[in-house]
């Protein structure tokens, strides 16, 4: 038979016990979720580079068809369609130079400048915040950082 000591170490498991196992957990979680939300947002970012990367492509075989570069009114559009205004392309691939325009991975529209101030045209991701400026995942992804066109 079991004494009444005994029975109440066999039953289970203290409140304080559980509430240590709980503490735990959380400490755990909080540091995993940090670490994934990071970087997620770092994979972001890189995303946004190569999109403008692909951007800066296209752009330069807009020029080397036309011998000028889309418009800020034309925009990136132009690399998807054929512009019917402004300076019009006379050398224009049937199916465009892009499939598609993407947005940045933070469903905003990329900033496109034609001339820009730092080169024949700027390509801008304005980051996290969607502000100019920034710095971290907040910070600025910028054509002229990856080496875009320079003003000739």
């Amino acid at each position: 038979m079991l004494t009444p000591l005994r029975r109440r170490r066999e039953s289970g498991l203290t409140l304080i016990e559980i509430m240590v196992v709980v503490v735990i957990l959380g400490m755990i979680a909080g540091i995993v979720s940090k670490v994934v939300v990071d970087r997620i947002e770092a994979a972001k970012v890189e995303t946004a580079k190569t999109q403008i990367s692909e951007f800066m492509g296209a752009l330069d075989l807009f020029y080397l068809d036309n011998g000028f570069y889309p418009s800020s009114e034309q925009g990136l559009a132009a690399l998807v369609t054929k512009p019917a205004s402004g300076r019009v392309p006379e050398k224009y691939p049937e199916r465009g130079y892009l499939r598609s325009l993407p947005v940045d991975p933070w469903n905003r529209d990329y900033v496109y400048i034609s001339p820009g101030q730092h080169g024949d045209y700027d390509i801008i991701c304005l980051g996290r915040d969607g502000n100019e400026g920034g710095s971290g995942f907040d910070g600025d992804v910028n054509s002229w950082e990856l080496g875009g066109a320079k003003k000739q």
